[in-house]
């Protein structure tokens, strides 16, 4: 019974005692016995009444009630590239959900993933901390590519999210939310040991065996052969939202496409084949057919939460990290995924809640996926628990008002080697690697790059070179000065492991004879 029903309920009792039981009270007659036995009984009920009305006054000023709660939607799309949507500038792939959506929503132009691959940008986004903190900072093995290249022996890597680690989704079951994990998950066996209530088709697993059913997958039962998992992961996230639309709820969406293999519908991989390639994209017309299902998916969601009114919700839509340069440039930013160039780290970000924000609009403020966790919490009213730590910002004031955020410095480590997808074909710092070990710090419009190999660094102004193309560490040394002293204060007081031991394996100028392709 909902309180406004109580205090309907409270007057129709006093209003009885008043009319009827008082009356009888002050007068004498044969039934003076009974009517103060029922007298007794409606004092104590109207008692209990106010006492009850007191309570639910109480906890309705203490805490937000669940009716007026916003459910949470968060899709998190694998290795979309920033360039990979046409509201980012893309002439090729068609996304014209997402494009429609970019028009309902808040579009970050500079908002960038905690890392530039799945396993550390995820980890990153669902606790709410650097890898300096968890510990993942690459997927697997921390030393990639032949050994011979590797001049350090890198920092070792996590591979699980440790489960004392209080993620998003646990801080709102705090709340009263309901909350599932539809998709790759890719931080241990299970989401559910990390908070979340169901976990469809979520493991260790940072890739499907197929794209199509029979998909193999412990936690996803096999569908009608050659059913396409983009749709079925989509149609379990619409039973979900059907099933939990009326008390609040955390959907976190994050969908494998356009991971590897590549894999599109085959009507849809015919049409790009048909069509010319453009900007460097439309190398791969399965990676094209893959970007345009997974739009198709995100409209199915948009529309389901427009069938069932569901406008206080609070909807956000990134990626992981960057696309795969070799097979779509993101040009003008310069590589891809698994580099710190801004190719590999900078994605597509919107932000929707339409019963609060009614104006669309863009901002260029650097964000991380570091700010989701303070963010959500702070639109909440949740504080954050004394125990946790988080690294981002609240972007609140941001969303709802337009308040600027003050400059601060944007920070990515990885003491770590990635090899190249292809020898040269990634756009990276040398051929071998798309990423050797450093750390990168984004400054208002500044960017400094430092490489512990051999202790380079490089500096770009994104202002008038968002393709870090420009070197100007030799012509603005101080600038360069100026941001390695704020980076090593942050690293001294992250406890920042920085690689330092020689590797033995090393061979000086070691060029790999490149595998023969099969």
């Amino acid at each position: 019974m909902k309180k406004t029903d109580l205090g309907f309920t409270f007057l129709r009792l006093y209003r009885v005692y008043i009319e009827i039981i008082y009356p009888l009270k002050v007068v004498d007659t044969l039934y003076f016995r009974w009517v103060l036995q029922l007298d007794k009984i409606m004092m104590k009920l109207i008692r209990q009444m106010i006492i009850l009305l007191l309570v639910l006054g109480f906890l309705s000023c203490t805490s937000t009630p669940a009716e007026e709660l916003p459910n949470i939607v968060l899709i998190n799309v694998d290795d979309l590239g920033w360039k990979d949507v046409g509201f980012n500038g893309s002439r090729y792939y068609e996304t014209p959900n997402l494009d429609q959506l970019a028009k309902e929503s808040i579009r970050f132009t500079n908002a960038y993933a905690g890392a530039a691959n799945c396993a550390p940008s995820r980890a990153c986004l669902i606790s709410g901390q650097q890898t300096t903190r968890h510990g993942i900072y690459t997927v697997g093995n921390s030393d990639r590519g032949n050994a011979k290249t590797r001049k350090l022996i890198p920092t070792p890597n996590t591979t699980i999210l440790a489960d004392d680690q209080l993620t998003l989704a646990e801080v709102l079951a705090e709340k009263g939310y309901v909350s599932s994990s539809i998709g790759k998950w890719h931080l241990g066996e299970d989401p559910r040991s990390q908070g979340f209530d169901q976990n469809v088709a979520g493991g260790k697993a940072g890739h499907p065996k197929s794209y199509f059913s029979p998909y193999k997958n412990p936690n996803l039962a096999d569908g009608p052969k050659g059913e396409y998992l983009t749709d079925r992961i989509t149609d379990e996230a619409l039973h979900f939202i059907e099933e939990n639309h009326q008390s609040p709820f955390f959907l976190y969406l994050p969908y494998f496409t356009i991971h590897t293999p590549l894999q599109g519908k085959e009507a849809l991989v015919e049409k790009y084949q048909q069509k010319p390639q453009l900007d460097g994209q439309g190398r791969n017309p399965n990676y094209a057919a893959m970007v345009e299902t997974m739009d198709a998916n995100v409209g199915r969601i948009l529309q389901s939460l427009e069938n069932l009114k569901l406008d206080n919700t609070i909807l956000i839509f990134t990626s992981d990290n960057g696309g795969i340069s070799f097979q779509s440039r993101q040009h003008p930013l310069r590589a891809g995924k698994g580099s710190y160039y801004e190719g590999g780290i900078r994605v597509p970000l919107l932000v929707r809640w339409k019963s609060k924000i009614e104006e669309a609009w863009e901002t260029d403020t650097p964000v991380t996926n570091l700010d989701f966790f303070p963010t959500l919490l702070d639109l909440l009213g949740i504080e954050v628990p004394n125990e946790k730590v988080l690294d981002g910002q609240s972007l609140a004031d941001l969303l709802l008002e337009k308040k600027p955020l003050a400059e601060r410095p944007l920070i990515w480590h990885f003491p770590i080697y990635l090899q190249a997808y292809r020898v040269g074909g990634d756009e990276s710092r040398d051929d071998l690697f798309r990423t050797r070990p450093g750390s990168v710090i984004r400054l208002g419009n500044w960017k400094l790059h430092q490489y512990f190999e051999d202790d380079a660094i490089e500096l770009y102004n994104l202002a008038n070179d968002l393709g870090e193309q420009q070197d100007l560490a030799t012509d603005r040394p101080e600038k360069a000065q100026e941001l390695l002293a704020i980076l090593n204060d942050w690293r001294a007081n992250m406890h920042a492991p920085i690689p330092k031991e020689p590797n033995p394996d090393y061979v000086e100028g070691f060029i790999p004879t490149p595998k023969k392709k099969k």
